[in-house]
C-alpha cells in the first residue's frame, strides 16, 4: 500500500502534539521537587488517576496490537484482551491499598520497606529496567507504525519521532504533565472508539464479489473442475487453465519439494497463485508479495526476471516499490494499480444470498458474521519452492463462524490442539496476563500520585471499568477492520487507523493522533519507571550517592534521555513484529521477575530479604532466558528463520512463575527471619 499524507491528518496530529507539549510545559513549573517529578506530590484526584490508569495501560499493544491481531485471524485477538483485563483483579484485591501503604515513589519502595535492604533495591531496580525496556519496544513499533500513513514518512521516522516528543514530555514535567495526558488521551480513545463501533453497526456489512477482472483487489479466477487443473505430464499446468494469460510461464510451487495431489501454488509472470479446492472445484485466487534485494541481483518474484535491482530495492507484486513503468504519469499498467500492495479484507458471502446487511445491533453484528463467509489473508509458512527470500501473502475463504472461535491464530492453537506442549504454552501466556499486570513498574508507580490507600482503591475500580469498556469495542474493531477491505498484509498493527479511514478521512486523522498521543503516555510512564528506578533505586539507596532535590531531578531527566533514545533503536530494529504479541514477553518477565516476591512480602510474615532477592532474580534470568531461546524469537527476532527454540514451548510463565514463588518460599525457609530494629525507618517517612 501507498500511504499518502492529508493535510487534515497533519492539522489534526499537529494539534495533538502541540497541545500535549503545551499542557507539558505549563505542568513543568509543578515538578521541581524529585516528589512532584515521579509521584506528582501524591495529589492527584482518583477519578483523574482512575482514567490515567487506563490511559496507561490503553497503550499501542490494546489500540494496535489487539485490534490487528482480531482483524487478521478473528476471536483470537480478545483473548489478550481478556487476560489483560483480568490482571486488574489482582491489581485491586492485592496490591493497591498494601502498595500506596508501604511506597513512596517506586516499587523497589514497597519491597525494601520492611528490610531497607540495598540488595533488594538493586535487583528490583535492575527488573524495572529490563520489563520497562520491553514494554518499550511495542510502543515505539507502534509509533512507527502510526507515522507512515498519518504523515507518510519511513517507519524508523516515525520512531525518532514518537521518540523525541516523549523525551521532551518527561524531561520538562515529569509524572505531573505524564498523568493528565494519560487522562486526556484515555477519555478520547475510549470516546472515539465507541464512536467508531457506531458507525461499523451502522454501515454492517457489504459483499464484495471475487473476480478475474478487478482492478482495485486481487484477482479470483475459477471455478474449475479438479480434473482439468490437475498437473499434466512434466508437472504442467492443466488443461483449463494453461491457456489462461494470467498463467503465462506457469510452473506449479510448493511449501517445499514434495509431492501432494494438488500443489498449494502456481507461480506465474503475473505473480503468485494459490490453487484452494472447494466442493469439488478448484479456485485460483491471487496472492501478493514483498521481495527486499538484500545484495544486487535479479528478483525472484518480478514480472521482469531479467531486470539487475540494486541493494536495499522492494519489489511489490513483483515491481519496484515506487516506480512507475512505461509512461511516468501513468497509474495503471494494462489496466492494474502497481509498485503497491492492494488493501484487502472483504466479506465474500452474507447470510440468504444478500449483497448488503444494513444496519446492525451489537449482537446481530455477531450473529451476521458467523453464518458469513469472510476472505483471511495469512504469510506463507514457508518459503515457497523456487521463491526462497520472497514474503507471500496468501487469501484464504473462511466461514464466519471459524472466525470467531478460538484457536485460529497459532499462538492460540492450543486451544483446540492435541499436542500437550500446545496446550501449556497457551494457559501460560494467559497466566503472564492475569499475573503481569500488577507487576508492571509504570502502573505500579501510579499507585503513588494518589493522596490515600481508599483513592488508590476507587483509582483502579474506575480504571477496570474504562479498560473493560474499551476492550469490548476492540472485537467490534477488530472485526470491523477485517471487512472493511482497508488493510494492509503486511502490517497488522494499522489495522485500526486504516479502518478509520475507510469511514472517514477525518475520523481516520482524528484516531491516528489519538493512538499516537496513545503511545506517548505509555512510553512516558515507563521512561519515567525507568528513571526512578535508576536515580531513586540504583543510584541514592543502593549506590548511596548523595543527591540533592533538584540533582535528583536533573539526573532522572538525563537518565530519561538515555531509556528514550534506547527505546527508538529498538522500535526500529523490531519493526516487523506484532506489538500485541511484544507485549507478552513484558508481562512474562514483570509477572516471573515481581509478582512472587511482592505477594509473598505482603501474606507471609516468614518472607526474608534474600528470599525476595533470590526470586526476583531467579524469575528475571529464567524468564528473559526462555524468551531469548524460545522459537519465535530466534526465528522472528534473530533471523534463524523455521527455527524451533531450545525450549519445548514459546511462553515462559507457567513455568518461571512458580519457580519464582518457590524461590522466595525456599530460600526464606533457609534463611533467618528478619527482626524489625527500634531505630528502623517507618515506610512512609
Amino acid at each position: 500500500m501507498i500511504y499518502e499524507p492529508s493535510y487534515t491528518a497533519v492539522i489534526i496530529f499537529l494539534a495533538f502534539v502541540g497541545l500535549t507539549m503545551g499542557l507539558s510545559f505549563y505542568l513543568g513549573g509543578k515538578a521541581k521537587s524529585s516528589a512532584g517529578y515521579f509521584a506528582a506530590h501524591g495529589q492527584i484526584p482518583w477519578f483523574i488517576n482512575g482514567v490515567a490508569f487506563a490511559g496507561d495501560y490503553l497503550s499501542a499493544a490494546s489500540f494496535l496490537g489487539i485490534c490487528g491481531m482480531i482483524a487478521f485471524y478473528g476471536y483470537d485477538g480478545f483473548l489478550y484482551s481478556i487476560g489483560f483485563l483480568a490482571g486488574w483483579i489482582v491489581a485491586l484485591f492485592v496490591v493497591a491499598e498494601p502498595l500506596k501503604r508501604l511506597g513512596k515513589f517506586t516499587f523497589a519502595d514497597a519491597l525494601n520497606a520492611k528490610f531497607q535492604s540495598p540488595g533488594i533495591t538493586l535487583v528490583i531496580g535492575i527488573s524495572t529496567l529490563i520489563v520497562s525496556v520491553f514494554y518499550l519496544i511495542p510502543q515505539m513499533v507502534g509509533a512507527g507504525a502510526l507515522i507512515t500513513p498519518l504523515l507518510g514518512y519511513s517507519h524508523w521516522v516515525g520512531v525518532l519521532i514518537v521518540g523525541a516528543t516523549v523525551i521532551v514530555i518527561v524531561v520538562t514535567a515529569g509524572m505531573v504533565s505524564t498523568t493528565w495526558v494519560q487522562f486526556l488521551k484515555g477519555s478520547l480513545l475510549v470516546l472515539f472508539s465507541a464512536i467508531l463501533t457506531i458507525m461499523i453497526l451502522n454501515k454492517g456489512f457489504t459483499v464484495t464479489p471475487e473476480s478475474a477482472d478487478a482492478v482495485d483487489r486481487p484477482r479470483t479466477l475459477g471455478p474449475f473442475a479438479i480434473d482439468d487443473v490437475m498437473p499434466q505430464g512434466e508437472g504442467g499446468l492443466g488443461n483449463a487453465i494453461i491457456d489462461l494469460p494470467e498463467m503465462d510461464g506457469g510452473s506449479w510451487g510448493y511449501d517445499s519439494p514434495a509431492s501432494v495431489s494438488i500443489p498449494p501454488y502456481i507461480i506465474a509472470s503475473s505473480g503468485v497463485w494459490s490453487v484452494q479446492t472447494d466442493a469439488g472445484n478448484v479456485w485460483l485466487r491471487e496472492c501478493q508479495t514483498v521481495e527486499d534485494i538484500e545484495e544486487p541481483g535479479k528478483g525472484k518474484s518480478s514480472k521482469d526476471p531479467e531486470r539487475v535491482y540494486e541493494a536495499g530495492a522492494q519489489l511489490v507484486n513483483g515491481y519496484l516499490k515506487g516506480e512507475e513503468y512505461g509512461d511516468p504519469t501513468a497509474s495503471y499498467e494494462n489496466g492494474r494499480p502497481r509498485r503497491q500492495l492492494f488493501p484487502v479484507g472483504q466479506v465474500s458471502k452474507l447470510p440468504e444470498g444478500k449483497l448488503e446487511s444494513g444496519p446492525l445491533g451489537p449482537m446481530e453484528f455477531f450473529s451476521t458474521l458467523g453464518d458469513s463467509e469472510v476472505i483471511l489473508w495469512g504469510k506463507a509458512k514457508n518459503s515457497i519452492f523456487g521463491l526462497e527470500g520472497v514474503n507471500v501473502y496468501v487469501p484464504k475463504v473462511t466461514a464466519g463462524s471459524q472466525v470467531l472461535r478460538p484457536g485460529e491464530n497459532p499462538k492460540f492453537a492450543g486451544i483446540r490442539s492435541t499436542d500437550f506442549t500446545k496446550k501449556l504454552n497457551f494457559v501460560s501466556l494467559m497466566l503472564a496476563l492475569f499475573c503481569g499486570t500488577a507487576s508492571l513498574p509504570h502502573i505500579l508507580i501510579r499507585y503513588y500520585t494518589v493522596k490515600d490507600q481508599a483513592a488508590a482503591r476507587k483509582s483502579t475500580i474506575v480504571g477496570i471499568g474504562a479498560i473493560g469498556f474499551f476492550y469490548v469495542l476492540t472485537l467490534y474493531l477488530g472485526l470491523g477492520a477485517m471487512t472493511s477491505g482497508a488493510m494492509d498484509v503486511t502490517n497488522t498493527n494499522m489495522s485500526a487507523p486504516l479502518l478509520a479511514k475507510s469511514m472517514s478521512p477525518l475520523l481516520f486523522a482524528i484516531i491516528s493522533a489519538i493512538a499516537f498521543t496513545t503511545v506517548l503516555g505509555t512510553v512516558s510512564g515507563l521512561i519515567l519507571a525507568a528513571a526512578g528506578a535508576v536515580v531513586h533505586d540504583i543510584m541514592k539507596n543502593y549506590m548511596h550517592i548523595q543527591l540533592t532535590d533538584s540533582e535528583s531531578v536533573r539526573v532522572a531527566k538525563i537518565t530519561s534521555v538515555v531509556v528514550g533514545a534506547a527505546a527508538i533503536v529498538l522500535g526500529i530494529l523490531f519493526k516487523e513484529l506484532n506489538v500485541g504479541a511484544l507485549v507478552g514477553w513484558a508481562f512474562s518477565i514483570a509477572a516471573s521477575a515481581n509478582l512472587p516476591s511482592l505477594i509473598m512480602l505482603l501474606f507471609w510474615k516468614r518472607t526474608t530479604r534474600e528470599g525476595i532477592i533470590s526470586g526476583v532474580v531467579v524469575g528475571m534470568v529464567t524468564s528473559l532466558a526462555w524468551i531469548l531461546l524460545s522459537g519465535p524469537t530466534l526465528d522472528g527476532v534473530f533471523g534463524f528463520k523455521g527455527h524451533a527454540g531450545y525450549v519445548p514451548f514459546s511462553e515462559p510463565g507457567i513455568v518461571t512463575i512458580p519457580l519464582g514463588f518457590l524461590t522466595v518460599i525456599g530460600v526464606s525457609l533457609m534463611t533467618p527471619p528478619h527482626v524489625e530494629s527500634a531505630t528502623e525507618p517507618a515506610a512512609d517517612e
